[in-house]
């Protein structure tokens, strides 16, 4: 765990690129234990888009899956080709023994329906977990994979002994791949959760006063620094999930920025993820844990993940 020492007034930077690498190195360590017993794990990411964005998102994967042993298979679809493709694709990608992950790369243009994407994955391939089945267990208590970037959250949340027994705490979106299974985990029994939980959403009225109690502030709005200072309880713990690219006076003409305002926030936060390198790196960790989590589930190897 990192922390800043320079200023005792400064708040302690959650550094989700050190957490991340501790989660490599374990999921890299499981890759091993698999390959004793003859299992190499397989993601295969899905790409059916011309959006530069989403070609870098699958790039990084891959080269994430490359670094701690994961084999990776990518597919590649024309944007403009039939929904049936894509679903065919999946539906091969299913059967396929050498392929324990399926991740399709959101989104998918408007002519194909993206719930059906999610509920043709095979439920024990969807290291996303946004089938319905993996939400349900979620829901229930006994989540066969937890989805990467609330799962990253907890994690960050666990590496900085933050504590949310009893916290209040307030989720601001409420999305399917964040908002919704970030507040389910915040209120369930265990570490990182029995806190009592509100979700915020565009909806809601006087955020400012449901944010004042709050110990513990998840920002997953996607909007450019919605979020400020002004808003926050001294000593709260930040967790900035947004990631916004804004017009900006730099050689790429834009600067990454989160739905928190960082300057101000930081004068108020007892600690807080920058953007980039807080959460963003363990979206990309997790979705390895979950790949070397449903190889062995697959497989019937016994690895220790916690």
């Amino acid at each position: 765990m990192t922390e800043n020492t320079a200023d005792a007034d400064a708040p302690t930077i959650i550094d989700g690129e050190a957490v991340a690498g501790d989660v490599r190195a374990d999921v890299a360590a499981h890759v091993e234990t698999l390959g004793s017993a003859g299992v190499t794990p397989g993601l295969a990411t899905v790409l059916m888009s011309d959006d530069p964005a989403s070609e870098t998102y699958v790039s990084m994967k891959q080269r994430d899956c490359e670094e701690v042993g994961i084999e990776s298979v990518h597919v590649e679809i024309d944007a403009d080709a039939p929904a049936e493709e894509l679903y065919g694709t999946i539906d091969e990608l299913n059967e396929r023994d050498d392929v324990h992950g399926i991740l399709v790369q959101l989104p998918v243009p408007d002519h194909v329906d993206k719930r059906t994407v999610l509920r043709r994955i095979a439920p024990e391939k969807d290291v996303d977990g946004f089938h319905p089945e993996n939400v349900g267990r979620l829901v229930a208590g006994d989540a066969r994979f937890k989805p990467c970037t609330p799962h990253g959250v907890q994690k960050l949340l666990a590496a900085y002994d933050v504590e949310t027994e009893g916290a209040d705490a307030v989720v601001v979106g409420r999305s399917d791949i964040v908002g919704k299974p970030m507040a389910n985990l915040l209120i369930q029994k265990g570490p990182t959760g029995n806190a009592t939980t509100t979700v915020c959403h565009s909806r809601t009225e006087d955020l400012a006063g449901k944010l004042a109690d709050a110990d513990v502030v998840i920002a997953a709005v996607g909007v450019p620094e919605f979020l400020d200072g002004s808003m926050l309880k001294d000593g709260a713990t930040v967790i900035d999930v947004g990631i916004n690219r804004v017009d900006a006076d730099t050689e790429k003409g834009y600067e990454l920025v989160g739905d928190v305002d960082y300057e101000s926030a930081a004068e108020v936060a007892g600690a807080i993820t920058p953007v980039p390198g807080g959460v963003g790196p363990m979206t990309r960790a997790m979705l390895l844990y979950n790949t070397v989590k449903a190889a062995a589930l697959q497989r019937d190897v016994q690895i220790d993940l916690d």
